[in-house]
């Protein structure tokens, strides 16, 4: 019953079915392997920002080279020295920290070049004034590089807010609240909080913790080769179910009589 396998268009048929198998296999595991390669820079990443306790100047991740804070350098530690605006401290609303809501405090820091740097002091569940003000003076700040904050992330908001207020936290937000000659991108997250306050931790840019869209991409392409691969076995089978099937028919003398 199956000996129309032999025949020279179902050899060839099955060849091309076999081929489209080993193409659709090929891809999925090369699609795979990339999304697994991202992964582990990605850990390698993290693993190399949590390993590295010594603080760099601020200049030497955020420089002309390399103006904007990246998911290599999120998480970073880094040194500012200059002297907090104590006339524009910003509270942020809405920021959860350890499960619990309440609102980062955030001064200015301005460096000798007339820069600023949005240093978040710390986070207060209470009433953030309990901390009092920042130290006057010129001051070195340790803390982590943060990523530019979007609408949608931790509590960003685009506005509404009373004045004294910043919804999100990036150079955009900051420069329609306060115009100096320029901010250094993100934000640092001081590691000694003052009393009344708590330490932010790393604070992951939206989208996750830094795995980028990329790498799911691949993953959703291994799914796919895969099932086209699938695909292909299970037309290949149901083509040769049926054929037997006729085959069967025309053994018995059932085939459709055509007038």
């Amino acid at each position: 019953m199956y000996r129309f396998l032999l025949t020279s268009r179902w050899l060839g048929g099955t060849v091309v079915a076999v081929a489209a198998v080993a193409v659709c296999l090929f891809m999925g595991s090369w699609q795979l392997g990339r999304f697994e390669d991202r992964v582990s820079t990605h850990k390698e990443t993290k693993q190399a920002v949590t390993a590295s306790s010594d603080a760099r100047p601020i200049d030497a991740l955020l420089n002309q080279a390399t103006p904007q804070v990246s998911t290599e350098t999120v998480g970073k530690a880094v040194t500012v020295t200059g002297t907090y605006d104590t006339e524009h401290q910003l509270l942020v609303p809405n920021r959860v920290v350890d499960g619990k809501q309440g609102h980062y405090v955030l001064t200015p820091l301005r460096t000798a070049d007339g820069h600023a740097v949005a240093v978040v002091r710390g986070w207060a569940a209470g009433d953030p004034a309990a901390a009092g003000p920042p130290p006057g003076g010129e001051v070195t700040v340790t803390g982590r590089l943060q990523a530019n904050e979007a609408v949608g992330s931790n509590g960003a908001v685009a506005g509404g807010l009373p004045a004294g207020q910043l919804g999100m936290i990036n150079r955009a937000s900051l420069l329609n609240v306060l115009e100096y000659d320029g901010w250094y991108d993100g934000w640092v997250a001081a590691d000694d909080a003052p009393a009344g306050l708590a330490s932010v931790p790393t604070v992951q840019p939206q989208g996750g913790d830094g795995l980028t869209l990329r790498a799911f991409q691949n993953l959703g392409y291994t799914l796919e080769w895969f099932v086209f691969a699938g695909f292909v076995v299970f037309m290949w089978f149901r083509l040769v179910r049926r054929e037997a099937e006729a085959e069967q028919d025309r053994a018995l003398g059932l085939d459709p009589v055509l007038d």
